[in-house]
């Protein structure tokens, strides 16, 4: 027979889980969690526009469980992914000039995030673009993308 456990039991045990040791509530600055991660989407930025795509990637979780998705195909762990757009762009020409914008960033825990927005490439008068999801982790204090999956436009 299996033993049901009480909603007031239920209701104490999830509010264990959400309060500091002091025994208020766990307050999570979300603006501030937020912040931090548009800081580091415009990092990326930069490092794309300056040609370092090593330095783009310090945005992603450097593990073989990262994920990522785009034109049909799925690259695993962080190397593929280093590979996929070392392969793709691998002249400064062909990685033109970054802007990501209408970032939206839902800040679900004090450890896990989704970040949606917008991307476009400036290439030689070109304009492709599309949008993005991302599911990031606050690993060891920094937040990285976990998964990305993006989309083009065209």
């Amino acid at each position: 027979m299996k033993a049901l456990i009480p909603a007031a039991l239920t209701a104490f045990m999830l509010a264990a889980c959400t309060t500091t040791p002091a025994g208020g509530p766990a307050a999570l600055d979300e603006a501030g969690e937020a912040a931090a991660i548009t800081a580091m989407l415009e990092a990326q930025d930069a490092a794309w526009n300056r040609g370092d795509i090593p330095g783009f990637m310090a945005g992603y979780w450097r593990s073989p469980e990262l994920r990522f998705a785009s034109g049909g195909t799925i690259a695993r762990g962080w190397d593929a992914t280093l590979e996929r757009y070392e392969t793709r762009y691998d002249t400064p020409e062909k990685m033109g000039t970054l802007v990501t914008s209408e970032y939206e960033i839902n800040v679900v825990s004090e450890d896990a995030a989704i970040a949606h927005g917008r991307w476009m490439l400036d290439v030689a008068g070109e304009n492709p673009s599309g949008l993005y999801t991302l599911v990031l982790r606050k690993i060891e204090g920094d937040w990285l993308i976990v998964s990305d999956t993006t989309t083009s436009a065209d």
